[in-house]
């Protein structure tokens, strides 16, 4: 297969220059999971990475909608390394269901940030997630779908709502001690025509209007009759994250199963908008990864104007804020995640330290899709004229990355949602509290500028008027996680050295501060140009 890669067939785990520190900040000891975090690197590296590239380019999902006998199935056809890929990568969601971590799931997903392979994972994922919580009886799907035996998918967007979800139209009736779904158009159905059971929101007949009328349901590709259980109207054409089949879907009868209790399904479903929106963060940082490694060995190839152009001051430049970037998003995801691990088994009503994980969640989902945006675009521009071919990487990297912005609700969805945690369960207390925490264990002029952005930022919050509230809101996003990054980053630096301190200024400078990288920089290639990247 023709694929032009500086990053194809490396160990995407073993070059990485700040993974394995990051996460030892949360697992001391890590070397029970390395061989896994080995596999996954290898699995990601050669055959994930150029099937990718092939299937975005030459072999997306077809839509299957008859049989050879007229019956319609409304199945995807993928190719058998497309389907033999997902099943070698299925392991990545076994972790939180074994005894394990959030935290080495989501390595997994850092290491893999394949859009469209990692979307049919993680809905996968949420899948397992709703039926080990609040549908034991279901539990017999559970082994299938941690074995890539079986595939999932959550489906809750609807046409005429989109990210409102108290505007769900669709309709459960319990006929006969069956629940049936009508009514039913989910216009963004990741999964679609692959999945075999389904996560489904509707509404009850007789319950409340809006978000808290909503219940979860279970819904198989099959009814126990075996026939069809949903229609597949068609898979749409997207700019990227093409491996992932994104359908519209029709319920009309379709027979479902209760989860858990009616009243408590927005409660259910936000749960695993949380698992969504951890996996789109540390998604957003992987690609960013991945933009930042194509370029670092592309500038040690490429001669311009006499000289590698590694060697020129503006390509260092680019190559510093690639760095700054992407460790100030993995630091901030990982801890945000560290944070779910501790609280996910909890049911409502929740405690304080869950509601400031959920509150972190949108700090991380919005601040790393502006940054992976930002560096993918930045890749693209080192590479120049052959980083908008499609024959290469970056232009793929750049078109997935901005799909981070929109899934699981966009920026203003972000800023909105942490306005409810903020008012209604005060999370932001809990993020003051340890942000100071952090922020007074090493003063210095950073810290206290990052302090500054944080009280003032919280100031200009603390107002009755919701307009101007809601207006201020999403620049707060950014402020808080910037002022939240230097904190952890300096927290990184405690244990794992120097280069983290120096990671911890430069983001500072740049994100807190708004002024210009210092000219120190330019000889700092442990910055710029990781030693583990650089000599892959």
């Amino acid at each position: 297969m023709h694929f032009v890669s500086y990053a194809s067939g490396k160990n995407h785990w073993s070059i990485d220059p700040d993974l394995r520190q990051v996460i030892s900040l949360y697992q001391p000891s890590i070397s029970e999971w390395e061989s896994g975090l080995h596999t996954c690197g290898s699995i990601v590296g050669k055959r994930a990475y150029r099937l990718g590239y092939y299937i975005d380019q030459h072999a997306n999902p077809v839509h299957i909608m008859h049989d050879e006998a007229g019956k319609r199935v409304d199945r995807v056809l993928v190719s058998a390394d497309h389907r033999s890929v997902l099943k070698d990568l299925a392991f990545i969601n076994r972790p939180p269901y074994e005894n394990g971590s959030w935290l080495l799931h989501f390595a997994y997903g850092f290491i893999l940030a394949d859009p469209g392979f990692y979307c049919t994972l993680i809905v996968t994922n949420q899948t397992a997630y709703v039926i080990h919580k609040y549908a034991p009886e279901q539990s017999e799907w559970l082994p299938r779908l941690l074995d890539g035996e079986a595939w999932g998918a959550t489906w809750m967007t609807e046409n005429q709502g989109g990210s409102d979800l108290g505007a769900n139209s669709t309709i459960a009736r319990n006929e006969d001690d069956m629940w049936k779904l009508f009514g039913g158009d989910k216009y963004f159905a990741s999964n679609a025509g692959f999945a075999d059971i389904v996560v489904v929101t509707a509404r009850p007949e007789g319950a409340i209007p809006g978000p808290k009328g909503l219940a979860l349901f279970l819904v198989p590709q099959s009814n126990p009759a075996g026939e069809l259980n949903f229609k597949l109207r068609r898979i749409k054409q997207k700019s990227a994250t093409r491996a992932v089949p994104t359908g519209e879907v029709e319920l009309d009868g379709s027979e479902a199963y209760l989860v858990g209790e009616a009243d408590q399904g927005i409660y259910y479903t936000m749960e695993t908008l949380t698992v969504s929106r951890f996996a789109n963060a540390i998604g957003a940082v992987g690609l960013s990864r991945k933009a930042q490694i194509e370029s670092i060995l592309r500038c040690m190839q490429r001669h311009a104007f006499g000289k590698p152009i590694i060697e020129h001051p503006l390509i260092r430049w680019d190559l510093t804020d690639l760095s700054v970037r992407i460790a100030g998003g993995l630091a901030l995801t990982f801890h945000a995640i560290d944070q779910f691990n501790r609280v996910w088994h909890e049911i409502p009503p929740y405690s304080p330290n869950y509601h400031y994980a959920r509150f972190l969640s949108h700090l991380v989902k919005n601040r790393t899709a502006t940054h992976a945006a930002e560096c993918t675009r930045l890749a693209m521009e080192i590479f120049g004229g052959l980083g908008f071919l499609e024959e290469y990487p970056l232009s793929r990297l750049h078109r997935e990355a901005l799909v981070t912005s929109i899934w699981e609700g966009t920026s203003n969805i972000q800023a909105l949602d942490m306005l409810e945690a903020m008012h209604k369960k005060s999370a932001h207390e809990y993020f003051l509290d340890e942000l100071n925490s952090l922020l007074n264990a090493t003063v210095n002029d950073f810290t206290r500028s990052a302090q500054a952005l944080l009280n003032t930022t919280l100031e200009h919050l603390d107002i009755a008027d919701l307009n101007k509230v809601q207006w201020r809101s999403k620049h707060a996003l950014d402020c808080l996680a910037d002022a939240a990054i230097v904190g952890l980053l300096y927290k990184l630096a405690d244990q794992n050295g120097e280069r983290f301190a120096k990671l911890a200024e430069l983001y500072a400078t740049r994100y807190v501060l708004r002024q210009p990288y210092p000219d120190w920089v330019y000889a700092e290639d442990q910055i710029w140009a990781p030693e583990s990247i650089t000599t892959a």
